[in-house]
């Protein structure tokens, strides 16, 4: 079946720069339809270009932000004099310049371009990883670590929400959820990596003056580094700047995502109206409120873990303590692949609700146990419900999302409402709660309750808003405007069609 006529020729998107609008549509279809073949080679082709790239910045990512659980077995604690809540205030602090920077660092990356902001923002958050082994040098290290932890919450802010942004800018709607996972599975991968990094580096005697946990930091950060250069030359910023796409491929590429998107005819420039119909939509609201509860149970399981298993096993020594938090994290890393896969084609109502439904069985066996082996089997109930929600409920935001700039609105703030729920982890086990944590666990059962809750509300309004607009009901929103002002309709264009 042959293609429809490309909408943009390559010449203009060689021409279009990182934060600017493409030409109009030639000839916008509300239908469009591709040959089967030159699309699934383009995808094999983007997928093998594309994610690697964002895959690596994303695993190092979620390691220098959760490499202070490892620190914390290796004697981090006793070498800055933490007392009491100490340890938690230097968690927390991370997350509060987390959510203030996330949204404004997200749309200056859609004004600078992927391709040279996210391997900046990675180089960033290296070097900062790195120099939290420094802390012991100032004269308050506590005081050091607060603001290294600080500047390390505004050098991540931008990057989960710029990647999915990124990944939007290549992938359909029904292909972008997977490849949220091609990147999102790195979240588990990173908690085994560096689990395992860590068992190793603690193997070793000190460096110099740096002991275990310090080398840690040292280590990874240097590592993180490295990965921030290496893809500045590997990262494509758009599709008109690929040398790896032909032409021909270029305009392929274009055209399936405005296709989609009956209420824009461009890839489009920043605007602030749109950002803000992507930060307020329905979907993002209620997608927002979900990944806070679910990232409450992932940030905790990822900042604690350590800690946990140390309570459950404490006659093991800390590197075998170490190794036995990797597990968990293998089973969320396949389930996060395999999920979404199954679910590409599927109401992802269906998978959120499943997942949920394993976090609450998890820490209902937390709860309702003291049996070691039961709650450490409990762990990987927990890892796989929680890390699947990653990728599916941003991208149920992202698809529900008409055009360039919403969809950087809504991804950026749902994340943003997700990190709320990473502050709220670093309060959610605390010392004097050791060795049960009765009030984490029981927060975390609450938490996939709630979600599930919320998933059969947001799918119910969904499925009624779009029989609404398929009885046209919605039309009249169309009358007397110019195609210009139905675009600003964006997701509330009576053709626009909301996925469950």
């Amino acid at each position: 079946m042959a293609a429809s006529p490309p909408l943009h020729d390559a010449a203009s998107l060689e021409k279009a720069g990182p934060g600017d609008a493409l030409p109009r549509a030639v000839s916008p279809q509300p239908s469009v339809v591709f040959d089967a073949d030159a699309e699934a080679r383009l995808r094999r082709k983007i997928d093998l270009h594309v994610i690697p790239p964002v895959a690596l910045i994303y695993i190092w990512c979620f390691i220098d932000r959760t490499n202070i659980g490892n620190a914390r077995l290796a004697g981090l604690e006793r070498d800055l004099g933490l007392q009491n809540y100490d340890y938690n205030t230097l968690l927390s602090v991370f997350y509060v310049s987390y959510i203030i920077f996330e949204i404004p660092l997200t749309v200056l990356c859609k004004r600078v371009g992927p391709g040279r902001f996210l391997p900046a923002a990675c180089f960033a958050f290296g070097l900062l990883s790195m120099c939290t082994a420094f802390v012991t040098s100032a004269p308050d290290p506590f005081g050091a670590g607060i603001a290294v932890r600080f500047l390390l919450g505004v050098a991540e802010a931008p990057v989960f929400p710029s990647i999915g942004y990124y990944l939007s800018r290549w992938y359909r709607k029904e292909e972008l959820t997977l490849r949220l996972a091609g990147y999102l599975v790195c979240a588990p991968l990173a908690g085994a990596v560096g689990g395992l990094l860590a068992s190793a580096i603690l193997t070793l005697d000190s460096i110099g003056m740096y002991r275990e946990w310090q080398m840690i930091f040292l280590v990874e950060g240097i590592i993180t580094m490295g990965v921030g250069i290496a893809t500045y030359f590997l990262i494509t910023d758009r599709i008109g700047t690929a040398s790896w796409l032909t032409p021909e491929e270029k305009a392929l590429a274009e055209a399936r995502i405005v296709s989609e998107n009956p209420a824009s005819a461009v890839l489009d420039k920043v605007r602030a109206s749109m950002v803000l119909k992507g930060i307020f939509s329905q979907t993002t609201i209620f997608a927002g409120l979900i990944f806070l509860l679910n990232n409450t149970t992932v940030q905790g399981i990822a900042l604690f873990t350590p800690t946990v298993i140390r309570t459950l096993f404490p006659g093991r020594t800390v590197v075998q303590q170490q190794l036995l938090s990797v597990p968990p994290y293998i089973c969320g890393a396949a389930a996060v692949l395999l999920v979404p896969y199954y679910f590409m084609h599927r109401p992802r109502w269906i998978s959120i609700v499943g997942s949920s439904c394993l976090v609450v069985v998890s820490y209902a066996i937390f709860l309702g146990t003291e049996s070691g082996s039961a709650r450490y089997a409990a762990t990987f109930l927990g890892a796989v419900g929680a890390f699947v929600l990653g990728p599916t409920v941003p991208g149920w935001s992202a698809v529900n999302s008409a055009n360039d700039s919403q969809r950087a609105g809504a991804i950026s703030s749902v994340i943003a409402l997700g990190n709320c729920g990473g502050l709220i982890a670093t309060w959610s086990y605390l010392p004097r709660h050791a060795p049960n944590y009765v009030p984490g666990n029981a927060l975390n059962l609450a938490c996939g309750a709630l979600i599930i809750i919320l998933t059969l509300m947001l799918t119910a309004l969904l499925t009624r808003e779009n029989a609404r607009r398929k009885r046209g009901d919605r039309d009249y929103r169309l009358e007397s405007l110019s195609p210009e002002q139905e675009e600003l309709l964006a997701h509330q264009h009576p053709r626009f069609r909301l996925r469950v």
